[in-house]
């Protein structure tokens, strides 16, 4: 290598990182295009994260997911910091470099799982006290440990430590749950600008606040407008798809987005189906997170352009048609149903990673529609037409 070259990596090397930034590109009706660019790679949104909770989207290799259309997916803090262990994993060329995956990375804070995996667990203002649902083994998972885990992972977009409780509950209940993640979301900004001061964040790593209060829309407003006063570079809406409905989340969301800054990106935690993507779309998200195309998919249950496809129906078990003649995934294209109902009734494991494969893609390819539907300023016909099409049954 010649000195010229020797000095461009060197000056490469010791950059800075390009800071996190969003930028709206445009609005049809409250859908927004747009961009978060991250030292990793753009982000283009809508955007669905495809979950990777212990470090791996299941039955998928890194490169199918990549392939599929996959910008940024998530992994879980709770499960790593059980195992392998976050402090193992930053020795081991952090989360990035473990994985074999070199573009963006959400990590959650940690604060659901504890909620609904834990066998025993207690919740202080410290935090959250709890026994691994692996070995019982006890561990505090603070708002400051919660940050300290997700900057040794190394993830782009971390989130804020939330007490999120599961609906239906009382009003005082949701007040004080939200009112304790707050108080914790400040301190997780603090913890996480003394890990940038340390040299173990940096500005293109971004915190994500969480908007809480169940189905209140006063509780939702007033958690929105203490969190954007706290000047947060993004925000999700957390505490939605715990059992209330679509019907009572999507007015949630109505109350809710309007709080939030335009210029900055709206995630919605944890959902869902393409149905909740395209109205949660419609009323202004722009990212989503959800197990449910590789879960599905291991069960037998396919989405495709004409519905849900149930491959453990004795109808398929001679249809030589593929999954989905309109989809552009080899896994959709390529095998009949006739063989994927088998392999699934059989309980091979490659039904499980051609379906999880399909479904992955088929999320992909709806997200990269919604994004082209809002360019050409047609999204509420495209969206109108979709979903009479999801509406079919059984494709």
């Amino acid at each position: 290598m010649n000195n010229s070259q020797d000095t461009a990596s060197s000056t490469q090397d010791t950059a800075p990182p390009m800071a996190f930034a969003y930028r709206l590109i445009r609005e049809d009706g409250n859908a927004r295009l747009g961009e978060i660019t991250t030292p990793r790679g753009i982000i283009k949104t809508p955007a669905f994260m495809p979950v990777g909770t212990v470090a791996t989207v299941k039955a998928l290799y890194p490169e199918q997911v990549r392939d599929a259309g996959a910008d940024i997916i998530l992994a879980n803090t709770y499960h790593l910091m059980l195992r392998p262990g976050a402090e193992r994993i930053h020795r081991l060329k952090g989360l990035h470099g473990f994985m074999r995956w070199d573009g963006p990375i959400l990590t959650d804070s940690g604060g659901f799982q504890v909620m609904s995996l834990s066998r025993i667990r207690k919740i202080t203002e410290e935090g959250a006290a709890f026994q691994s649902h692996i070995d019982g083994s006890r561990h505090m998972l603070s708002p400051e440990r919660s940050i300290e885990i997700q900057c040794l992972l190394g993830s782009d977009i971390q989130m804020q430590m939330d007490e999120c409780i599961e609906l239906p509950a009382e009003r005082t209940d949701i007040d004080r749950a939200m009112q304790l993640s707050l108080r914790w979301a400040e301190r997780s900004k603090v913890a996480f600008d003394s890990q940038k001061e340390r040299g173990l964040a940096n500005d293109g790593q971004a915190l994500f606040a969480i908007v809480q209060g169940g189905t209140d829309p006063d509780l939702r407003k007033t958690s929105a407008r203490a969190l954007v006063g706290m000047d947060f570079p993004g925000y999700a809406v957390g505490g939605l798809a715990v059992g209330e409905g679509q019907p009572a989340m999507l007015a949630t969301l109505e109350e809710t987005l309007p709080e939030l800054p335009g210029a900055k990106p709206r995630y919605l935690m944890g959902v869902g189906t393409p149905e909740d993507l395209i109205e949660a779309v419609r009323r202004g998200i722009d990212m989503f997170d959800c197990v449910m195309p590789t879960r599905n998919g291991r069960h037998g249950l396919a989405f495709t352009w004409n519905g849900r496809v149930n491959l453990r129906n004795a109808r398929h078990a001679e249809d030589l048609s593929p999954l989905d003649p309109q989809s552009t995934c080899p896994a959709a294209l390529d095998y009949s149903r006739a063989y994927l109902h088998h392999l699934i009734r059989s309980g091979e494991y490659l039904g499980a990673m051609l379906l999880s494969w399909s479904n992955t893609s088929f999320y992909q390819q709806l997200m990269a529609a919604m994004r082209a539907a809002i360019a050409d300023g047609r999204f509420e016909a495209w969206a109108a037409e979709t979903l009479e099409r999801l509406s079919r049954k059984d494709g």
